[in-house]
């Protein structure tokens, strides 16, 4: 008798890895660096001070139990900005913009779906790597996914375009004040500086993820069985129209009152430090425009939010369990002792190995601290300092981090956003593993040539500061 692999559902695989770090707090030894708070207010560790603790504390099984519901207050800006989006997208589809916008689509791109994919990725990236923004990408989730059904493609090319954007605009980040700023900043060069290799490998960054995306969508049209969502429903499948309307000047009052929310809410990330409560509340005031330009009454509004926000409760629940496995590992004081292990290796190698060593350690890190800024106060403090040690300039170790947290981004299950995105559109997490781990393998590998020239041609040598402290004991 044959046995054929099945995937647990991704709420499974979520409890699993709890399981796991629960079991790890009590065989990793227990440490901690000492912290100071940086001029923002958040904590930042100071290099050579890791000690163990005198006593281990052992988390128990109620631990873990109680871990689930604090993880959901810890993600509820996640998860709250996920069941707003999806609750105003509902409102919008209602006055049948969204199939009005798809079809003028199609009349444009129908027969030419590298072009939509190239166009999504690259703008994406860009946004990613100039603002950081990510959550932000949820709204278009659903929209793409409608766009990819009706052009006979599948949910997992909608998401490929999203995410892969999404994780190399980030990766290769150029501007971004939530990765970039912060890590410079801790790492003492200049703010923005080296400035010209990061565009330089902008583009030949999305192309790798653009060229992943347009392979499978190419194999599956030449095969549908190849489609890794032949055993998922679409999540728009009793919403399919086979006929589009004409695009109305309600429905264009529309699109342009949502280009006009993108712009306020980019110019509330970039000015006044807004995040996704605020967006949030950007997003249910364009609900409230919507359903006056489109002509609903007061009670349909009301229903299709809340139909809208019923079809996204599986992808909060999500969300939730994703935070609770950092939010484990912290409580079991394995977090620093994590970092510590793994960078002690590589004092023993040379730089250009060390270089590739970073990315990869970043790269794990992200599993365990899948906030940008979070992984730049935890690591930074330490790779800079160890970079000196072992020959590695202070900007190729900010962009070995840059590259370990963007590109992973895209892949570990602890990321928010990621999960609320697959959750929108029906992809199981491990169909999804199996699509992204070759392109992640493909960045990796990108990455690590760019780093080891970096450092074989002096890479941020001439921004290094003169003086350097707290190197690691």
């Amino acid at each position: 008798m044959s046995y054929k692999l099945k995937v647990p559902h991704t709420l499974m695989l979520l409890l699993g890895m709890m399981v796991t770090a629960l079991v790890a707090t009590w065989l990793v030894p227990q440490g901690f660096f000492n912290t100071v708070l940086s001029e923002s207010g958040r904590e930042m560790v100071i290099a050579g001070t890791y000690q163990t603790v005198a006593e281990r504390h052992y988390l128990t099984p109620w631990d873990l139990l109680t871990a689930i519901p604090r993880a959901f207050a810890a993600a509820q800006d996640v998860i709250f900005f996920v069941l707003i989006v999806g609750g105003v997208l509902a409102i919008a589809r209602a006055t049948g913009t969204v199939d009005a916008l798809i079809g003028r689509l199609l009349e444009r791109h129908g027969d030419k779906p590298q072009r939509l994919i190239f166009m999504v990725v690259f703008c994406f990236a860009l946004a990613s790597s100039s603002i950081g923004t990510a959550g932000e990408y949820i709204p278009f989730v659903l929209i793409l996914v409608a766009l990819c059904k009706a052009m006979r493609l599948d949910a997992m090319t909608a998401v490929g375009m999203i995410v892969a954007g999404y994780g190399i605009g980030y990766g290769v980040s150029a501007f971004n004040p939530f990765t970039v700023l912060i890590a410079q900043q801790i790492a003492e060069v200049p703010v923005y500086s080296g400035l010209w290799l990061r565009l330089a490998i902008f583009v030949p960054f999305v192309l790798i993820g653009f060229h992943h995306v347009w392979q499978y969508t190419q194999k599956v049209a030449k095969d549908p069985s190849k489609s890794m969502m032949l055993d998922v429903p679409c999540p728009l499948a009793n919403q399919a129209t086979a006929s589009y309307p004409a695009l109305a000047t309600r429905h264009k009052a529309i699109l342009g009152s949502f280009i006009v929310t993108l712009a306020i809410a980019v110019w509330g990330i970039a000015t006044k430090g807004w995040y996704l409560y605020e967006l949030g509340g950007v997003f249910i005031a364009w609900g409230a425009v919507v359903a006056v330009l489109g002509r609903l009454s007061a009670d349909e509004t009301a229903n299709r939010f809340i139909e809208g926000v019923s079809d996204l409760v599986t992808t909060a629940i999500l969300i939730g369990v994703a935070r609770g496995i950092a939010l484990i590992l912290e409580d079991g004081q394995i977090l620093h002792s994590l970092v510590h292990s793994m960078s002690l290796p590589l004092s023993y190698v040379s730089a250009e190995i060390s270089a590739i060593g970073m990315l990869v350690i970043q790269t794990l890190l992200n599993t365990f601290i899948p906030s940008g800024s979070g992984q730049a106060y935890v690591t930074m403090p330490l790779m800079a300092p160890l970079g000196d040690l072992v020959g590695v300039p202070r900007q190729v170790a900010v962009l070995a981090y840059q590259f370990g947290d963007g590109f992973s981004n895209m892949i570990i299950p602890t990321n928010a956003v990621l999960m609320g995105i697959l959750g929108m559109a029906g992809v199981p997490y491990g169909h999804w593993f199996r699509f992204c781990l070759p392109l992640l393998l493909k960045l990796m590998f990108a990455a690590s040539v760019v780093l080891v020239l970096a450092v074989m041609f002096g890479y941020g040598v001439d921004v290094q500061p003169s003086a350097i402290n707290n190197l690691p004991s």
